[in-house]
C-alpha cells in the first residue's frame, strides 16, 4: 500500500442547524499514513466535520469515499464498521456503564453465548487493551462515571485503538492529558502512522500541531480557507488563516523580575488528602500567580479541589488571611472571596441542561436576592446580558442552552460568572482546555488584568508552556508531594520544568 495512497475523500460537505451553515461546500482528502490536521476558531466548523466522518451526524449535501467506496454513515457504529476509530471533543462514555462495557459497546456479539454475555472475557479483553497502551492502572470493572476527566479520555482512545483502525479521529483528545499522557498518546499516534493509520487530528495547542502534522487544513466561518503542507506548517501562518488577519499582542506575560508584594492572601500548611498528595504548604501572594504543575498521578488537580472545600483534606490547613478564615467547604471558600474553576467543565462547572443566563447568575443568587431573599427576573436578565457582553460570549441570546455553545464560549461562561462578583483570590484548574488560539489569548489578558488589580490565582497547568509564560512562580509536584518550586525568568525552559516534575 501507498504512503500516498488517498484513503479518505469528503466533497462538497454542507451542514446546516436552523440559520446557522455549520459546513460550507468542504472538501478535502486524507492520504493512508498521515497525520491531517484540522484546525480552525472554536465554531468554525471542524467538529461537525468530524461528528459527519464518524456517524454521529449526517451532512445536509455532500459525498464522502472511503478506500474508493462510498461512505455515508448513519451512526457511529456503521463508522466503526468501516474501521474509523474516533475521540470526540466532549466527553463520550456513559458515566453509569464500565469501562469495558463503555470500549466495547455496540460490537457486544462475539461475546455472547446462547444471548448471554460473557462479562469476564469482556473485563478481559479491556485489560488487555489497556496494558497494550501502557494504560493498565485504569480498572476496566470501574464505572466511566468515577474515572478523572483524563482517565475518561484515554479510556476512549484505547477504546477508538480497539477497532484496529484505518483512520483514527482524535477531536482536542490531548487537551486533557497531563504531560506523561501527552507523551504516550504521542508514540501511540507516530506507531499508528507507521502502520499505514491516517490520524485526522484536531487540537488548539498549535505548536503541538505545528510538531506532529503532515498537512493542514485550516476552517474558518464553516469553510475551508487554507490548506498547508511541508515547510507552511508555521503557527503564524495557521493562526492566520484562522483568524483571517495577522494576530497582534503578545500571547503569554512578556514581564520578568517584578518583585511578588509581601502581602499573603492564603496560607496553606501541610494540607494531606488520603491517597492523593501530602504535606503541600506554600503561600499565595497578592496579584501573584502560582502555577501547579505535575505529572498525571502528582495530585496537582486534587490540590485545588482541596484549596476550595470541594474534597475534604485529611489534615493541614488552607486559611484566607485577609480575614482570617478557615476554608473547609466551598460555602467558606465562597464567603471569603476565593472562587474555582474546575477543569471538568461540562460535569463540574456549568449546568449544561439549562440557559446561559441560568449559569451566569447562579454564583451571584445570593447578591440578587439581597434582604428580600427575592430575586427579581429583571434583574437576573440584566446581570446575564452585561456578562454575556462584557466576556464577549459568541450565542443567540441569554435564553440559548449552553450545551449548544463551543468550548470557547463556554469556558468564557465558566470563569467570567464568578468575575462578576466581588472576588480577591480565583483557582482555575486548566482555565484553556479545549479553546482557540483566540480565546486562549483572551483569558491569558483576562489573567493580566486581574493580577494588575491585585487579585491572586492558582494556575492549576497541564501545559508546559502555559505555566511558565503566566506565573510568577511555578509549584512542581511529583508523586503526590511538592517537588520544587521555580521562580519566573526569561531562561526558564520546558525541559528544566521536566526535569523537577519526573
Amino acid at each position: 500500500m501507498s504512503q500516498n495512497e488517498i484513503i479518505f475523500e469528503a466533497k462538497g460537505i454542507n451542514k446546516y442547524f436552523g440559520p446557522t451553515h455549520a459546513n460550507r461546500d468542504i472538501d478535502f482528502a486524507v492520504k493512508r499514513g498521515e497525520i491531517h490536521a484540522l484546525a480552525g476558531e472554536n465554531g468554525s466548523g471542524k467538529s461537525t466535520l468530524l461528528s459527519i466522518i464518524c456517524g454521529i451526524q449526517q451532512c445536509d449535501i455532500g459525498s464522502m469515499v472511503i478506500n474508493g467506496e462510498e461512505y455515508s454513515p448513519k451512526n457511529p457504529i456503521e463508522a466503526n464498521a468501516k474501521k474509523i476509530g474516533f475521540v470526540v471533543q466532549e466527553l463520550g462514555l456513559i458515566n453509569t456503564l464500565s469501562v469495558a462495557v463503555n470500549m466495547y459497546i455496540g460490537r457486544m456479539e462475539k461475546y455472547k453465548k446462547f444471548g448471554v454475555l460473557n462479562m469476564n472475557r469482556i473485563y478481559e479483553d479491556a485489560k488487555k487493551e489497556l496494558k497494550k497502551y501502557d494504560f493498565e492502572a485504569i480498572n476496566p470493572r470501574y464505572p466511566a462515571g468515577a474515572l478523572s476527566v483524563e482517565n475518561r479520555k484515554i479510556v476512549e482512545v484505547v477504546k477508538a485503538l480497539s477497532v484496529a483502525p484505518d483512520i483514527l479521529i482524535l477531536d482536542e483528545t490531548t487537551q486533557a492529558l497531563s504531560y506523561d499522557n501527552r507523551k504516550k498518546l504521542y508514540t501511540i499516534i507516530q506507531k499508528a502512522k507507521e502502520l499505514g493509520v491516517a490520524v485526522l487530528l484536531v487540537t488548539h495547542d498549535l505548536e503541538e500541531m505545528v510538531e506532529l502534522a503532515d498537512t493542514v487544513t485550516v476552517l474558518r466561518d464553516g469553510a475551508v480557507s487554507a490548506n498547508l503542507s511541508g515547510s507552511d506548517i508555521t503557527v503564524d501562518k495557521i493562526r492566520t488563516a484562522m483568524v483571517g488577519r495577522k494576530m497582534v499582542g503578545s500571547y503569554y506575560r512578556t514581564d520578568y523580575g517584578v518583585p511578588i508584594d509581601d502581602e499573603v492572601t492564603l496560607r496553606v500548611e501541610n494540607l494531606c488528602v488520603k491517597n492523593c498528595f501530602e504535606n503541600i504548604s506554600f503561600d499565595l501572594h497578592k496579584g501573584e500567580i502560582l502555577a501547579l504543575c505535575g505529572l498525571s498521578d502528582a495530585g496537582i488537580h486534587e490540590v485545588g479541589k482541596a484549596l476550595t472545600g470541594v474534597i475534604k483534606p485529611s489534615s493541614g490547613k488552607v486559611q484566607e488571611m485577609e480575614k482570617k478564615t478557615f476554608i473547609k467547604n466551598p460555602g467558606d471558600a465562597i464567603a471569603a472571596k476565593i472562587a474555582y474553576v474546575p477543569k471538568d467543565r461540562d460535569r463540574e462547572a456549568l449546568m449544561m441542561n439549562t440557559t446561559i443566563r441560568a449559569n451566569l447568575y447562579m454564583p451571584s443568587a445570593k447578591e440578587l436576592a439581597g434582604k428580600l431573599r427575592f430575586i427579581l427576573p429583571r434583574a437576573v436578565s440584566k446581570l446575564a446580558k452585561d456578562a454575556s457582553e462584557k466576556f464577549n460570549v459568541r450565542c443567540l441570546g441569554i435564553d440559548q442552552a449552553i450545551s449548544a455553545l463551543s468550548g470557547g464560549n463556554k469556558q468564557k461562561i465558566s470563569i467570567g460568572r464568578w468575575l462578576i462578583k466581588d472576588l480577591n483570590i480565583l483557582v482555575m484548574d486548566c482555565p484553556t482546555r479545549g479553546v482557540d488560539v483566540s480565546v486562549k489569548q483572551y483569558i491569558y489578558s483576562l489573567m493580566q488584568e486581574l493580577k494588575a488589580e491585585g487579585k491572586s490565582m492558582i494556575l492549576i497547568a497541564d501545559e508546559m508552556a502555559e505555566a511558565i509564560g503566566m506565573a510568577d512562580r511555578l509549584f512542581v509536584m511529583k508523586n503526590g508531594k511538592e517537588s520544587g518550586i521555580l521562580e519566573r525568568s526569561e531562561q526558564l525552559t520546558e525541559s528544566q520544568v521536566i526535569e523537577v516534575m519526573i
